[in-house]
């Protein structure tokens, strides 16, 4: 039953929220809630462990045999997990930022928190595209009601991507769910549905692409680039942090074990492109000169990397890219955290018109460098765990007689990412100061708190993973089995 509150908390908050007409108790509402729905998340690992507890389903539409169906396993637990972790540190970091409507704005971001939550617990796949919608829908809202000055075109634009993308996804579910042997949308039954591997293949490039434009994989990533420019940053936050690993997860849990002898026959395509994406993206991040571009195109390539990962169908690379995903989202939270309180404070994100505020803001400059180091995934920081993981699952993975060609060229992901990013915190922090800089104030207790929160986690997760590992075996094993019981059948 608690994984039902999950979902449900943050629903009725946001809707809630939308009759609260006080700026200041809607902002303190969204709080409650969203620490509400992280003790009850926290719960579903300490607490409610049973199997019976981190399950529920009722019925929905039955002569569609379709049932409102949820399950916290593994990745839905991290994935879940992050959601909630990260609503509270991204409110903080934004306490002092206004909004009109501020109630509205608010609603929506709740309304795409329990999106988020049935996405990453839904085990019906009708549900899953009803809570993919649920969680689009209002981000689309944000961005064009919140934006900046090109909010307009751009989210025009990204609704044409997810929209398109989005019935891609339920063509493909609907024509699986004819070929389940009862008719039905659970996941169980899409994972024994019958299709000859001609039909696999073009499902397969139906549900792909849904998924890679979410994430994004070169080359469906235009949308994303402009989009985070141009949506306000706690919007831009649950985008990067939370919403791309949307398509992470429907790579795993719905097409890898639903049309596999698709995925090991295209593997080698997806994993070229993901691997072109991750160079590609690394290169304009080096050349970009705004803060919010410049991490958007670092996000593409690390996204790039798990889903090369993700094709390469081997244990410590599925749990790498599991523990990759909660860390990710914390990262580049504290990123986007960081651009925020510079384009607060400057009304700039230009990085040619910064220098030297490490002078007048020593805390924020440290804490910026901690979350810099983590972003190139330095030991004893949390991305170090994952990172390695995933190109220890590249390299050994045998779907692929590319694999070390694969793991060399990600592998230049790291040195470029350390190029772009130290370029960064040095065009920001050291130097001289300029007239712009000059009167530089340190961040305030709210935004120490939050960056302090992302930099615990960096340090806790980067020295002990074990947890996150623990959280994802018994998921990593159950989904092997499932792929390797598809790979007998193809032989």
């Amino acid at each position: 039953m608690i994984v039902l509150l999950i979902f449900l908390v943050p629903l009725l908050g946001g809707i809630i929220s939308f009759f609260i007409s006080n700026d200041k108790a809607a902002r303190i509402w969204t709080f409650f809630v969203s620490l509400v729905t992280l003790a009850f998340t926290i719960a579903t690992l300490t607490t409610f462990k049973a199997a019976n507890d981190l399950q529920f389903s009722a019925e929905w539409m039955g002569n569609l045999g379709s049932s409102f169906s949820l399950s916290l396993e593994g990745m839905s637990q991290l994935l879940c997990l992050l959601t909630a972790v990260l609503y509270p540190v991204i409110l903080i970091a934004t306490w002092k930022t206004n909004y009109r409507k501020a109630n509205n704005f608010f609603a929506l971001l709740l309304l795409t928190q329990a999106g988020l939550m049935g996405v990453f617990t839904a085990t019906d796949a009708l549900l899953f595209y009803f809570f993919w919608e649920l969680a689009l829908i209002p981000m689309y809202f944000m961005s064009s009601g919140w934006g900046g000055e090109r909010r307009i075109p751009v989210t025009f634009k990204f609704f044409i991507y997810t929209f398109s993308a989005s019935v891609l996804m339920l063509i493909g579910l609907i024509y699986v769910y004819i070929q389940t042997p009862d008719q039905s949308f659970a996941l169980e039954s899409f994972y024994n549905a019958t299709m000859s591997t001609s039909t696999q293949s073009w499902v397969f490039w139906l549900l792909f692409v849904a998924f890679a434009v979410k994430m994004p994989v070169f080359p469906f990533h235009t949308w994303q680039p402009d989009t985070y420019e141009q949506s306000p940053t706690a919007a831009t936050m649950v985008l990067s942090g939370l919403m791309v690993k949307m398509g992470v997860f429907g790579l795993i849990r719905w097409v890898l074990p639903v049309v596999q002898v698709a995925a090991y026959s295209w593997g080698d395509v997806v994993m070229s492109l993901a691997v072109i994406g991750v160079i590609y993206a690394s290169i304009i991040a080096i050349q970009q000169d705004d803060l919010k571009r410049l991490i958007a195109y670092s996000s593409i390539a690390h996204i790039g990397i798990m889903a090369l990962t993700v094709f390469a169908e081997t244990k410590s690379g599925f749990q790498g890219v599991m523990i990759q995903m909660f860390n990710h989202g914390v990262n580049i939270t504290g990123l986007w955290i960081v651009v925020e309180l510079i384009e607060r404070q400057f009304g700039t994100r230009k990085l040619s018109q910064l220098g030297g505020i490490a002078q007048k803001a020593p805390a924020l400059a440290t804490l910026l460098v901690i979350v810099a180091f983590a972003n190139i995934s330095l030991p004893l920081t949390n991305a170090f765990v994952g990172e390695f993981l995933m190109f220890n699952g590249i390299w050994n993975s045998d779907v692929t007689k590319y694999n070390i060609l694969f793991t060399a060229l990600a592998g230049l992901s790291i040195i470029l990412a350390a190029v772009y990013t130290l370029n960064m915190v040095q065009k920001i922090f050291f130097g001289v100061t300029n007239p712009l800089t000059e009167k530089t104030y340190d961040i305030a207790l709210n935004e120490r708190v939050a960056l302090g929160a992302i930099v615990l986690l960096i340090f806790v997760f980067g020295v002990y993973p074990q947890p996150l590992l623990n959280i994802t075996d018994g998921f990593t094993d159950k989904l092997l089995k499932d792929i390797n019981i598809n790979h007998l059948l193809v032989k």
